[in-house]
């Protein structure tokens, strides 16, 4: 398998080990059975113990020799497979974070999960067993065939038919087994997709009460995985029974001509049961090398799995010749942008044009859908453009490098996510040294000071994972103190103020407005309040600009405007604003 292969020749000095110890491992036991009937036909049964013992000797050194070549090839086994999962979750992990939003969505967060944690396994398990016994196999094979037929060929043909038989059977196993494995990995990508759901989503499903919902709906994706389970189990179990019943057969078969043999005096006693050790040796190494091939299906399913992820080709792909050393200004411009989703069949945003400069604020206003969230999406190449261009300082944000253009950014998510750690470990994601003061500052701009001084342990308070042992307004405190800590050329504000109280936001804002005067700020927000000191306010509709204005003109020259301010402002607000 070239995909697991590729990570296998990485350590060469293991595998050569491996192949070494396999040899002598392998030499080992086929050659056991030969000292043996030496011993019977040349000591024991003569009754001359005198000679038993040169056998004895060479017995133990072999035993001796055994031990030594499993234990190296098990160490080393065990090293190399552990070393190559690893690896493979390394860059399969690697190349999860480079990928863009539409791949993500593509793929899915619970298949990537799957991919990474139990393909990887199953690619360890198969490869530990191609090491451990598969390289083994072929070895014991040629030497047993090579002995059987050397000690008896009169006796191996008549035994030969066992083989095809046995090829045939795991052969049939092997190719029935994939289809099923292939089914049982979509559905555990399935229940993991569910679990997910329903873990993240937990407050709502109690407040609904609706666990017997999230009950059925587990049970109908974990009672097919079940089901397919035990079809492939089943399927797999048949071989031991097979195996022990085609040895059986065949040992029967070797006592019986054997003993007609030894009456005629063509075979010796000792043959014989060197001759039976060797069977079971043949036998027994093909059922090695059939368990791996059926296990290769279901391995090559894995690998295939991981493999997509490596050669998933990204969307939005980093410049060959970044441009370098662009003066750190913040004017931002959108010329003529039009965007649609990747699988969507129109687009979100059209037409859309604007520049916003240092020490400007520019907000996006508009009903659910409008496309207010996807143009702030934009800036950082979450996604790309489908035609137009987004400028920053006048370069084409294409021609930056992804890194260098993301630095430039301050980006407060809709959703405040936070990591599970200490709050200095998630304010340190805006600033990798960031020091006591920039916390003070940053947080003090996002008005988190407060809750976090009434906190023990302050910034070294730990937080659960996701930051639900927070309030949904601390935690975008927290997250807006996040994109804040370091200095930025634009900062973006995605409805990142939606929790907050009205004195809370109003609070924020005038920190903010201090805090990022030489820099450009983007807000978008669902709340008149929120945005009505901004320099300039852009009022979307279908994904169109309807109109561009501060708040007093706007409630004069647009009416999708003034129908979202008349519903949160009062009278008397709308006629002071007016005047």
């Amino acid at each position: 398998m070239k995909y697991i292969w590729k990570y296998l020749k990485n350590y060469p000095k293991q595998l050569t080990w491996i192949i070494l110890a396999t040899i002598v491992t392998s030499l080992a036991i086929t050659g056991m059975p030969t000292m043996l009937a030496r011993m019977i036909d040349e000591a024991i049964i003569p009754g001359d113990i005198n000679k038993m013992w040169p056998f004895v000797g060479i017995m133990v050194l072999i035993v001796v020799l055994g031990f030594a070549g499993r234990a190296i090839r098990m160490y080393m086994v065990a090293d190399v497979v552990n070393n190559m999962v690893k690896d493979m979750r390394n860059d399969s992990y690697d190349k999860m974070m480079h990928l863009s939003h539409h791949e993500f969505q593509e793929l899915g967060v619970p298949s990537l999960t799957n991919r990474i944690t139990t393909d990887a396994f199953m690619l360890l398990q198969f490869t530990e067993m191609t090491l451990k016994q598969g390289l083994m196999a072929p070895i014991m094979l040629v030497v047993s065939f090579f002995m059987i037929f050397t000690m008896a060929p009169e006796l191996g043909w008549r035994i030969s038919p066992a083989i095809p038989v046995l090829i045939l059977f795991v052969t049939f196993i092997a190719l029935s087994s994939k289809s099923l494995s292939e089914r049982q990995q979509k559905l555990l990508d399935s229940i993991n997709r569910i679990l997910r759901e329903s873990i993240t989503g937990l407050r709502v499903v109690r407040a609904f009460n609706r666990e017997s919902f999230w009950n059925k709906r587990f049970n109908s994706a974990n009672e097919p995985y079940r089901d397919t389970s035990i079809k492939l189990q089943r399927l797999l179990s048949l071989t031991m029974p097979a195996f022990a019943l085609i040895l059986d057969v065949v040992i029967v078969a070797l006592i019986w001509f054997g003993a007609e043999m030894i009456s005629l005096g063509t075979l010796e006693v000792g043959n014989l049961v060197a001759f039976i050790e060797y069977v079971f040796q043949a036998l027994f190494s093909m059922m090695i090398f059939g368990g791996v091939f059926m296990m290769y299906p279901r391995a090559s399913v894995s690998a295939a799995r991981l493999q997509e992820i490596e050669n998933q080709i990204i969307s939005v792909q980093n410049p060959e010749n970044p441009v370098q050393n662009v003066p750190k200004e913040g004017t931002l411009e959108f010329r003529d942008v039009d965007f649609m989703y990747p699988d969507a069949t129109e687009p979100v945003l059209q037409n859309i044009s604007f520049v916003t400069k240092p020490g400007e604020t520019t907000a996006f206003i508009g009903s659910t859908g409008s496309g207010k969230s996807t143009i702030v999406k934009l800036i950082p190449r979450f996604y790309d453009v489908t035609s137009g261009e987004i400028l920053i300082n006048g370069v084409n944000i294409k021609d930056y490098d992804l890194d260098d253009l993301r630095t430039r950014i301050g980006f407060t998510p809709q959703k405040a996510l936070l990591f599970k750690g200490k709050i200095s470990d998630n304010l340190r994601y805006g600033k990798f040294d960031a020091d006591e003061w920039d916390m003070d500052t940053a947080t003090t701009v996002a008005q988190a000071q407060e809750f976090i001084g009434r906190l023990p342990e302050r910034y070294e308070s730990l937080l659960a994972e996701g930051g639900t042992n927070l309030s949904g307004g601390q935690k975008q405190r927290l997250s807006i103190a996040r994109s804040i800590i370091e200095d930025r050329e634009i900062y973006i504000f995605d409805d990142s103020f939606s929790a907050l109280d009205y004195k809370t936001d109003a609070k924020v804002r005038a920190a903010l407005k201090e805090q990022t005067q030489n820099s450009s700020t983007i807000i978008v927000a669902q709340r008149v309040g929120t945005i009505m000191n901004a320099d300039q306010i852009i009022v979307l509709d279908q994904g169109q600009i309807s109109a561009i204005g501060t708040h007093k003109e706007l409630l004069k020259n647009s009416d999708i405007y003034y129908e979202i301010a008349s519903s949160q402002l009062s009278e008397e607000e709308l006629n002071i604003e007016d005047n």
